[in-house]
């Protein structure tokens, strides 16, 4: 329980871990801000990690001059990219077995037959739209690979869509992410950016699923 409630005061005080990490550690930010956006997107068990809020505030620091924009980006983006096509790989070499697992500690199966409904209903343009939300941006190319979509097809829309999402969220942190109010109300604004995208993905889901039963 202690470790979740840690969880969350990460993933709501992102902006204050990160300062403090840069502060200490200097460069090495730049390895753990990697490290923690290929986890997410390339470990099909770890879809709780805050990507977006992430990318939002390391905006937000290179803006104040404390991390380089460009440097970022690129890394950010690397990372993104890398950890789809891992979480691509598991699941074309797991294949269509992963539909007789059951829900566990380590597998979510409810998150997982949401993104293969997203999928079936929209195809490749899933892997773009994922990025932008949490959870089903863990398993869509988990589910891509799982449906055998071709490796260079797959690429074309992990790079389309690994690229707005790095470079446009990252981007408005760094115009947007200093003013006084953003500051004040960030972690309202954290929140948002979990729930918003979430409710579009559940409303998505339950309309496929109704479409398919009638």
């Amino acid at each position: 329980m202690e470790m979740i409630t840690q969880l969350f005061d990460f993933v709501l005080h992102v902006d204050k871990y990160l300062e403090a990490f840069v502060q200490s550690y200097g460069f090495w930010v730049y390895g753990l801000l990697f490290l923690i956006i290929f986890v997410e997107t390339g470990v099909v068990v770890m879809p709780f990690l805050p990507g977006d809020s992430l990318l939002f505030v390391v905006g937000a620091m290179c803006g104040v001059g404390l991390m380089d924009y460009t440097l970022s980006v690129t890394l950010l983006l690397a990372a993104a990219v890398a950890g789809n096509q891992s979480n691509y790989t598991i699941g074309r070499h797991i294949g269509p077995k992963v539909f007789q697992w059951e829900s566990s500690r380590f597998f979510n199966k409810q998150a997982f037959n949401q993104a293969h409904a997203f999928y079936e209903r929209y195809g490749g343009v899933t892997i773009i739209a994922a990025r932008f939300m949490p959870f089903l941006r863990t398993f869509a190319p988990f589910v891509a690979g799982v449906a055998q979509m071709t490796r260079s097809r797959f690429t074309l829309f992990d790079v389309v869509g690994g690229a707005l999402w790095v470079i446009g969220i990252v981007t408005v942190g760094y115009f947007f992410g200093n003013f006084p109010w953003v500051k004040t109300h960030l972690d309202k604004i954290i929140w948002a950016m979990i729930f918003i995208p979430g409710s579009f993905v559940v409303f998505g889901t339950l309309r496929s699923r109704l479409r398919a039963r009638n």
